[in-house]
């Protein structure tokens, strides 16, 4: 009987969506762009407390392919962003984020780029970092990279770099208040893991609707396989058969797994 399988990457997305808002990553909100799109993710970013960026509220979002989680996703910053690592139109150049590709002439190793264990939490936390630490060795934003090279090299004495991420952070306020967001300025504050209200039940629908269809399957897959034996006389003894069901069960749910973890 033909039946439409759910996409490997599906699963793994749902997954890691329920992961983070049942354990928020301090410092961000995730959500979707429209409910019924797993490959799309909205993200805001709060700047951290004794940074520049602090009081800062970054809107971006996060597009996954469909063969995630083997190819990696991209980042792109909704809110104007002066930074070394990122491109004028708002996407992030990071390594993490780089297909595992081996690319002497990038200066990175096949290791520091994309591979199928990373997943959304380790993006998150790599670019929270990036923020902080710019590389400046390979920039996107050559002008953004000269001038973070002045204001780290004398000590915050040429202000130029900081007074523009510091109106760049001032400009959000206004944007956080419409949104109705409160963006933590403290570090108690920051280190608080918010979870994030479902505006409706459709995340949880979706969900039980990729449980079903995992279900379906297995239960089609055991039709069929009692068929067949039914059919061959039971040659195959029905212990061996039984064994045959619960292993590829196992392997299922051992690929679920992996999804789950990247």
């Amino acid at each position: 009987m033909a039946h439409h399988s759910t996409p490997s990457s599906q699963k793994a997305l749902m997954m890691e969506l329920k992961s983070l808002q049942d354990q928020p990553v301090e410092g961000f909100r995730i959500g979707l762009v429209e409910e019924s799109d797993l490959y799309n993710w909205e993200v805001a970013i709060f700047g951290p407390p004794n940074t520049l960026y602090e009081g800062g509220y970054f809107k971006s979002h996060i597009k996954f392919p469909i063969d995630y989680p083997y190819s990696p996703p991209t980042f792109r910053f909704l809110t104007k962003m002066w930074h070394p690592n990122i491109y004028e139109n708002g996407d992030v150049c990071i390594s993490i984020l780089h297909p595992p590709v081996d690319d002497p002439q990038s200066g990175e190793l096949p290791s520091e780029r994309w591979n199928p264990t990373q997943n959304v939490r380790t993006i998150l936390l790599s670019v929270i970092s990036l923020l902080n630490e710019p590389n400046t060795f390979s920039p996107a934003n050559v002008d953004a990279s000269v001038m973070f090279r002045k204001w780290r090299d004398s000590k915050g004495k040429d202000k130029e770099y900081a007074e523009i991420i510091r109106k760049q952070v001032v400009s959000t306020v206004a944007e956080a208040e419409r949104d109705g967001v409160k963006v933590p300025t403290t570090l108690a504050e920051y280190c608080v893991q918010t979870r994030v209200p479902s505006q409706d039940s459709s995340s949880d629908l979706l969900y039980d609707d990729l449980y079903d269809d995992d279900m379906e399957e297995e239960e089609e897959d055991d039709e069929e396989e009692e068929d067949n034996d039914m059919e061959s006389g039971g040659e195959a003894g029905g212990t061996s058969e039984g064994g045959g069901v619960s292993t590829r069960c196992y392997d299922d749910d051992q690929e679920d797994s992996g999804n789950e973890d990247s």
